[in-house]
């Protein structure tokens, strides 16, 4: 089996918990506005690997792995898309290196898809784009329905996840759609941490390289003032939903 890459990070820091092999997959079916990774949309693209062919490229580095409590994180574009590839890789790392995985993804799939990979995957990085499906689809071009019944389905076999939301000013930030995110959240079990990250702009020159119009292209990175009051409504929202749920 071969699965198609875009890129590797073998000192990731802010991708789960440790010192982490960052494997980046080729392929996605959303186009985020904000996205910057914008070249690995493209399922033709990248190379392809063998799951020995990536064991081969962590080996050197799984001392860092192991004393570090870290592991191995699949990102992309969407690593669903190559579900079967993952889920092998996740295995052989699970039984030949004890190592911890985690998959980033933004949930665009179905759970059927999902579950052979889902038995060796220890963390689920889900980010949480937009709960309003209008908006959703604005972002994303595509609407959130699946990603909704997949973060269910997530909670329902309590799988352990990270919540992450990106923090973009007049995009996200508006009071109404962060109580959403909040009262969705508070629903979910087995949910370890909720990360707000900060929209930035370090990824513009490459919608540039590929002759794409960046439409964001007048946002800004939120201020700390900004950030904190999201955080607040979020968490509050949150707190209200899981007393009820």
């Amino acid at each position: 089996m071969k699965g198609r890459i875009h890129s590797i990070e073998t000192f990731g820091t802010v991708d789960g918990p440790g010192i982490r092999f960052v494997l980046f997959m080729q392929g996605c079916a959303l186009q985020c506005r904000f996205c910057h990774n914008p070249d690995t949309w493209d399922t033709s693209s990248g190379r392809q690997v063998t799951v020995d062919d990536i064991l081969q490229e962590l080996e050197p580095y799984l001392p860092y792995y192991r004393a570090s409590g870290g592991g191995v994180t699949v990102t992309g574009g969407e690593p669903t898309l190559q579900a079967p590839f993952v889920a092998e890789l996740f295995k052989a790392c699970k039984e030949r290196y004890g190592l911890h995985t985690a998959l980033d993804s933004s949930g665009f799939c179905e759970p059927s898809h999902a579950a052979e990979l889902m038995r060796y995957t220890d963390l689920v990085l889900l980010d949480l784009k937009q709960m309003n499906r209008e908006k959703h689809q604005w972002l994303t071009t595509q609407p959130n329905e699946r990603i909704i019944a997949f973060a269910q389905w997530l909670s329902a076999r309590k799988q352990p996840m990270w919540i992450r939301h990106v923090l973009i000013p007049g995009v996200t930030d508006h009071a109404a759609d962060l109580q959403a995110l909040g009262e969705f959240v508070g629903k979910l079990s087995a949910v370890e941490k909720l990360e707000l990250l900060p929209y930035h702009r370090m990824g513009v020159y490459k919608w540039q390289q590929l002759g794409r119009e960046y439409t964001l292209d007048d946002v800004q990175s939120p201020t700390e003032r900004e950030v904190n009051r999201a955080k607040g409504i979020i968490e509050a929202a949150r707190e209200r939903s899981a007393l009820l749920a």
